[in-house]
């Protein structure tokens, strides 16, 4: 059986079905498979950029940094125009 975790996403309260990956989280919320270097595995782009904690996570740690209970995630949408 999984523990369901909590974190803060975007300022709202967000259950997770367990400790998830920055990169599982963001591949969900994109819809794309995501690579262990955080470039979807498609070749498109994301325009993402994530923070946890206040603090930015590289792409290339994504698949290494483990969301935990209590996390305040942050994910911001690269947007063209002016």
């Amino acid at each position: 059986m999984t523990d369901t975790i909590t974190i803060t996403l975007n300022g709202e309260r967000h259950a997770l079905a367990g400790p998830t990956t920055a990169k599982d989280l963001i591949s969900g919320i994109v819809d794309k498979e995501i690579g262990a270097d955080g470039t979807p595995v498609d070749g498109s782009r994301l325009g993402i950029a994530l923070a946890v904690d206040g603090e930015v996570i590289r792409r290339g740690q994504w698949s290494g940094f483990t969301l935990a209970e209590g996390h305040s995630v942050d994910i911001v949408t690269a947007v063209q125009g002016g």
